[in-house]
């Protein structure tokens, strides 16, 4: 019998006779496909498998018969039989052992399987019989030698992956996923340049491939932010169809004593620096005005400490990680969520395309990642005072709103019992300089301001957080090559977050990283009693530190740039003193501090949300403005190339201003509200 009991009694009279056309081997191909599609589309996934197995019983010398189990392992997945669905897979390459998308999908199957060195090993065979190309194999080895090194990137095996993602790029450097993945693993294991192009790829096809967030740790331009931001978005989320989307308006909520409903979406509502900030402020938010429903779209294999916290203090959680955009989006209109916010932005498991659905009636960007979204459908960004100064806001699409501080901070966190020095391999007496900003934000000049500090302060040491063997070993020669000995350079490992916390403080100063500073990092310093040395630069991610640092009180540790900072440090190494009386007075004014006034701090966004409400009941929701971003964009790629790591805001307007010029007198730009306004027009 082809079909077992438990769906026997859904087949219908028309099901039956196809099932017997296809055991007399009656029922074409095409004809095959047709039915499956209008039962899947039906619904009836169980039922197309069964079909498909039919077929394939009693069709095993058909010439395309490797396509039908191909769809088959499709279906199979999509019933949750990854067993089934590899098994499909390899019958399919038994019979085509050249069918490239069916090594791809295998391969993903082992590796959903937890078996990635038999994934690797899978899609190896592909590309060494791939070796002549066509078309279409080309097509099939791009897609496997990109899945090669995410592999082997997340397997921690950096250089087997760099060269992997560089064949992708070589091969077809006009799409951007390898070469977006490759600069960015260049960043992380401190190789510069980041970007080194070659005799097939340039270095402005490499530019164009980067992501914002790795950008941001390349150049501090908020101008090229911006336009890479909106280029970005148009790739990865295009124009999505809208079909069964209509544009949601606002409920009213004001003077109806009803509360305001505002949603969260995010992958990192577990242990993770954006989960540890955002626990205290959902536990902190008053249930009498807001309702919170929380939209997680992380991994859900498991739940943690801080999950559990959430999931408390939320008023509904809802885990969308397994759901489409399309659906997720469909499940946040059906909550009738007033204001949502995307707390991922452009970084790791976002799913931005969600928010292209305008499930809710107003969107915001906030906490997650540091930037504007350059997105049509990002109509707010909360931020503070000294992160986007009112002369700034030019740099954003959303309208700019302000809370103290845009580091939220958990005062419950757990602090393990504070080590000894000698315990954690620091030297008794040393001076210990110390930065533990992933190795991403190290850039060539930051790590030599860092070697001049060293060289001026003889008895002096540099705690790092360890980048892994490979990556602490290259900086210990970077030392070396700088006259400073690489035995001066200390790298700790990777260690729970209470006892992490526990050890911060041993240090006497804390060196931000630029143009990319510490964001949670500079938070859990200061928590410490550990001073952070910084100085902002224009940006969003390079003024997040002195934002933090300000809140703390600390503004003396705020240098005016590159030099005031190599200075300070020095100065503060030979006077240890004066670097004390500062650690006293983090200490006297911590907990009264902005930095840790959680509840001043939901108050203001509790305003800000009903702020928000108000203007969409009143019709005066801001539209996102994304005048002329690809010509800043234009602009911003050719200014990259002079190579200028620090710039006064004033010069670098002045800058683009003289670009627009150019391309104005060659072909006229429409007006916008940044920098080409009427009256810069007018006036050059």
């Amino acid at each position: 019998m082809l079909v077992n009991n438990a769906v026997a009694s859904d087949i219908s009279p028309v099901l039956g006779e196809l099932l017997d056309r296809a055991r007399n081997q009656r029922l074409s191909l095409p004809e095959l496909l047709q039915v499956v599609e209008t039962l899947s589309e039906t619904g009836q996934t169980r039922l197309a498998a069964e079909v498909y197995k039919a077929w394939i019983a009693f069709n095993e010398t058909h010439p395309l018969l490797h396509i039908v189990y191909f769809n088959y392992s499709v279906t199979l997945r999509q019933l949750g039989d990854v067993t089934g669905a590899i098994h499909a897979l390899r019958a399919c390459l038994k019979s085509e052992p050249r069918f490239g998308q069916a090594y791809v999908n295998l391969g993903r199957a082992l590796e959903d399987c937890g078996l990635t060195s038999q994934a690797v090993q899978q899609w190896r065979g592909y590309l060494e019989a791939t070796n002549e190309l066509t078309a279409d194999r080309a097509i099939h080895r791009l897609m496997i030698l990109q899945h090669v090194g995410r592999v082997l990137e997340n397997a921690g095996l950096y250089e087997e992956a760099e060269t992997a993602l560089w064949q992708a790029i070589e091969l077809r450097p006009d799409k951007t996923e390898a070469a977006q993945h490759w600069t960015s693993l260049r960043q992380r294991q401190c190789k510069w340049p980041a970007m080194v192009g070659s005799e097939h790829v340039s270095t402005r096809q490499l530019l164009d491939a980067m992501s914002p967030l790795t950008l941001s740790c390349h150049l501090d331009d908020p101008l090229f932010q911006l336009a890479k931001a909106y280029r970005y978005c148009k790739s990865l989320v295009g124009r999505p169809d809208l079909s069964g989307f209509s544009r949601i308006l606002p409920r009213q909520k004001f003077g109806t004593g009803e509360r305001l409903r505002v949603g969260y979406v995010s992958s990192d509502l577990r242990d993770h620096a954006v989960g540890f900030a955002l626990r205290e402020v959902f536990e902190t938010h008053d249930k009498n005005s807001v309702e919170i429903y929380a939209y997680y779209c992380g991994d859900s294999s498991a739940e943690d400490a801080t999950q559990s916290r959430i999931k408390s203090a939320v008023d509904c959680w809802r885990d969308i990680s397994g759901l489409s955009d399309r659906d997720a989006a469909r499940q946040i209109v059906t909550d009738e969520v007033d204001i949502l916010i995307d707390v991922n932005g452009y970084t790791k498991h976002a799913r931005t395309k969600i928010f292209a659905y305008r499930p809710a009636p107003v969107i915001v960007n906030f906490c997650g990642y540091p930037g504007t979204m350059g997105s049509p459908f990002h109509q707010y960004i909360i931020a503070d005072e000294q992160i986007i100064p009112h002369e700034n806001e030019i740099y954003y699409t959303e309208k700019v709103l302000r809370i103290p501080c845009n580091q939220p901070i958990d005062r419950k966190r757990q602090i393990a019992e504070r080590p000894r020095r000698a315990d954690v391999g620091l030297p008794e007496d040393a001076f210990i300089f110390a930065c533990f900003n992933g190795m991403q934000k190290i850039t060539d000049a930051c790590f030599a301001r860092w070697m001049t500090i060293l060289s001026e302060t003889p008895d002096s040491v540099l705690w790092l957080l360890t980048g892994g063997e490979d990556v602490d070993q290259r900086l210990r020669q970077a030392a070396e090559q700088r006259g400073v000995a690489p035995e001066r350079l200390i790298f700790a490992p990777k260690a729970p977050n209470a006892k992490h916390l526990a050890r911060i403080g041993l240090a006497d100063l804390f060196l931000d990283t630029f143009p990319y500073g510490a964001h949670s990092t500079a938070g859990d310093a200061l928590t410490m009693g550990l001073p952070v040395l910084t100085f902002p630069g224009d940006g969003f991610a390079s003024r997040f530190c002195s934002s933090i640092v300000s809140a703390a009180g600390a503004r003396d540790l705020i240098c005016d740039g590159p030099a005031d900072f190599v200075r300070k440090a020095i100065g503060f190494a030979r006077n240890r003193e004066s670097l004390t009386k500062i650690r006293h007075a983090l200490e006297l004014h911590r907990d009264a501090s902005v930095l840790r006034d959680i509840p001043a701090l939901v108050r203001r966004l509790e305003q800000l949300y009903w702020q928000m409400q108000s203007e969409c009941e009143r019709g005066e929701t801001p539209v996102p403005d994304l005048g002329n971003l690809d010509l800043y964009y234009e602009i911003g790629a050719e200014l990259i190339a002079e190579n200028v790591e620090f710039s006064n805001d004033f010069t670098r307007r002045q800058r683009y201003t003289e670009k627009l010029a150019q391309w104005h007198a060659f072909s006229p730009i429409p007006h916008d509200s940044r920098l080409w306004t009427a009256e810069t027009a007018s006036a050059s």
